[in-house]
């Protein structure tokens, strides 16, 4: 029994370390960005979808793109417009006619038929297509003229999206929001990761990036991930949290006086899921507090609806989560 624990750590170590090696492929294209990247790594140990926020120009495309390089998996992207379909992306019918002359339909898979799928500017599309992707995000599937189209797992969902006050956005459906595991917000670089982009992008060497990562071992990552040991105490804490988002059950002034609607269930998972990832990717089996303190404004900053008075006060959803994270 020990020769087996000591293999399965040995193992554990092998597949933890290679994910160090996919952060440096990474950071051949990208500069900087390390907490972005580190949760796009968590998001994909967590087996989750992501939401990546951020003005024009400040590599979102790039990192996926860069990402889905350095993993030997299938991987397609979707440029979300206003005139998009749901048939563009899920798929459609067609008849097609045999020696026979008998006509049949055949389904013709879409885009979102792949392992990596990029969203790019989701919100650019109008609810109706974005609205097309909810059943593949929760079931990892999709149906169409009564039959069920399972995806190929590995399958990760990296949707961006650019700032609402943009114009020609679209606001994702709540329901939507809350089947992404992380929000993440892309920031401006720093002046000297500044000076390394322009450096980098004006030059005429190109880079090659090496896949490290292949489906089986991402797959055997996220089992591995699972069973990350986490204490009911802080399963209880969680709880706490979450319920305490909630206007009716918070005794919080913040949540009573900005929030419409606080966390569901759904964000406890996310919470619990992030960390124990966060844990595995420092090397450990158990999640600390610290771990849970690193993912809380990913796994909660979409799943807190402010009211209007937050919007006139300038109050932000991570201004409701650092309030509950003194309560806690």
């Amino acid at each position: 029994m020990d020769k087996e624990l000591v293999e399965l750590e040995n193992e554990i170590n092998g597949l933890v370390g290679k994910l160090g090696l996919l952060k440096k492929e990474i950071h051949k294209v990208v500069v900087g960005q390390e907490e972005v990247m580190d949760q796009l790594l968590i998001g994909m140990l967590a087996g989750g979808h992501i939401l990546i926020e951020g003005l024009p120009g400040l590599a979102k495309t790039l990192m996926i793109k860069t990402l889905a390089k350095a993993l030997s998996l299938d991987f397609n992207r979707i440029q979300f417009t206003p005139d998009l379909m749901p048939t563009d992306i899920l798929g459609t019918e067609v008849i097609e006619q045999d020696e026979h002359g008998h006509k049949t339909f055949k389904y013709i898979q879409g885009p979102v038929f792949t392992n990596i799928l990029l969203a790019d500017e989701i919100n650019r599309t109008p609810p109706k297509t974005q609205a097309a992707l909810l059943e593949l995000m929760q079931e990892y599937k999709v149906t169409y003229a009564g039959k069920d189209y399972r995806m190929d797992l590995p399958f990760f969902l990296l949707a961006t999206q650019n700032p609402i006050e943009q114009s020609g956005t679209f606001p994702l459906p709540e329901a939507q929001q809350d089947r992404f595991l992380l929000y993440v917000t892309i920031g401006y670089p720093t002046a000297d990761e500044e000076e390394e982009i322009l450096r980098l992008t004006t030059g005429k060497t190109s880079t090659t990036i090496s896949a490290v990562l292949s489906g089986e071992e991402i797959i055997k990552l996220q089992s591995f991930t699972r069973e990350v040991f986490i204490s009911d105490d802080l399963i209880k804490s969680i709880s706490q949290m979450v319920r305490s988002s909630r206007p009716q059950d918070s005794n919080n002034k913040m949540v009573k006086d900005y929030v419409d609607f606080g966390a569901g269930p759904r964000a406890g998972q996310a919470i619990i899921m992030a960390a124990k990832a966060h844990a595995i990717m420092d090397g450990r089996l158990s999640v600390v507090p610290d771990d849970i303190k690193a993912v809380l404004f990913p796994c909660l900053r979409h799943r807190i609806l402010l009211n209007f008075k937050a919007e006139s006060d300038r109050i932000t959803t991570d201004n409701i989560i650092e309030d509950l994270m003194k309560g806690i």
